[in-house]
């Protein structure tokens, strides 16, 4: 398992802050959460930076067991 960690708008697309869902490639787990939350935080997906333990992740590429996957809107600054 993983820790996916949702912050500002993916926060409020999911309906929460945090949850438990099956490691593996990131395509799987994004499947996975949208499967979970539906077609508002696939919109806001797009357009997050996914970091596992602190890394950018894409694609394919694995989000081991364990890991923690932060997904970060783009946030607005002056």
């Amino acid at each position: 398992m993983i820790t996916v960690r949702y912050f500002a708008a993916a926060a409020e697309a999911a309906g929460l802050e945090q949850e438990q869902v099956p490691a593996g490639s990131l395509a799987s787990v994004l499947a996975e959460v949208v499967a979970r939350h539906g077609a508002e935080l696939d919109r806001v997906l797009g357009r997050c930076a996914l970091l596992a333990d602190g890394v950018r992740v894409e694609g394919a590429e694995p989000v081991p067991a364990g890991a923690v996957l932060d997904v970060l809107p783009p946030f607005a600054g002056g």
